[in-house]
This record gives C-alpha cells, structure tokens and sequence, in this order.
C-alpha cells in the first residue's frame, strides 16, 4: 500500500505512507519519504515512523534524529533501549551532556543504575545538582542541528528524483 500527499513543500510530499508488498521473489520494503513518513523505513523531515526511521522526530526500531524514539535511539535527545545523543535517557544510555539511564555514560551529567560521568547524580533533588550547570545547548549546537535538516532534506529530494535504469 502507497499513499502520497498531493501537498507539496519544497517539492517534497507532506505525508508519504508506504508499506512493504510480497513480490514473487520475496518482500519488497515499503520506503517512504516526505515531511512526514510512515513505513518499514521512513525518512521524514518533521517525523518518520518506521522499523527504521531516519528524521526530526523518529519513532521505530532504529531511530535516527533530533527527536529519536525506539529500541536503538541516535541523535540530539535520544530516548530507547540503547540511546546514544547529545541528552540519552534508556535503559543503556550514552550521552555528552546528560545520560539517565540503568547504565548512563555521560561527559557532564549521569544518573541512572551505574553511573558515570563528572557529575554523577544521585537522586534527582535540586540540591543534588552543581548550583550553575551548563546549559546543553549552545549557538554551535543549534547550527549543527540546522545543517543536520538541511542535509536530511537534501537527502530526500535526492531519493524522490526518479532512477534512470
């Protein structure tokens, strides 16, 4: 099943939903794209939601994204079993600024099962926090997030282009 949008944004489809089929040589993965996708693989500029999905809020098996969600979770603010981001919170979480997790592994902050990292918080009451930690974003983040946009949407108008065989 393929459903796409008519309405187009930067000649990118606002919804692509698109599954995956059984062909008589096996299964054919369902790839959608658009500012939003749903699929066995998404890649969505605003969200994605697939077994692999690849956007700004990602929810699937792999999740990759500013926003991602699911069992592997990579990106600014991981949240999943196994999250690696700038902020990680799961059951194993790596992080550089904040980690909460069974394990968390962080540069700056940890708190979690086994902790480790600078600062490691035991408990979550304010007393237990430095008296002026450093804010997780900084104007070099923000930038690094915009090229991380653009280069997804480049990315996905790349994918739309029709394939000459």
């Amino acid at each position: 099943m393929e459903y796409v949008s008519p309405v187009r944004i930067l000649g990118v489809p606002l919804l692509h939903v698109c599954t995956g089929t059984v062909t008589a040589t096996g299964y054919r993965r369902g790839v959608a794209r658009g500012w939003i996708a749903l699929g066995d693989m998404a890649i969505g500029i605003l969200a994605s939601f697939g077994g692999v999905a690849i956007g700004g809020l990602s929810v699937g098996g792999i999740s990759l994204g500013l926003l991602p969600i699911g069992g592997l979770a990579i990106g600014a603010v991981a949240l999943g079993g196994f999250s690696l981001g700038v902020i990680a919170a799961g059951g194993i979480a790596v992080a550089w600024q904040v980690a909460l997790g069974g394990v968390a592994v962080a540069h700056e902050y940890a708190a979690g099962g086994v902790a480790i990292a600078a600062h490691v918080v035991s408990g979550f009451s304010p007393q237990s926090l430095p008296p002026h930690p450093e804010a997780p974003f900084r104007l070099v983040d923000a930038l690094w997030l915009l090229a991380f946009v653009v280069a997804l949407l480049l990315l996905v108008r790349r994918l739309e282009e029709p394939r000459q065989d």
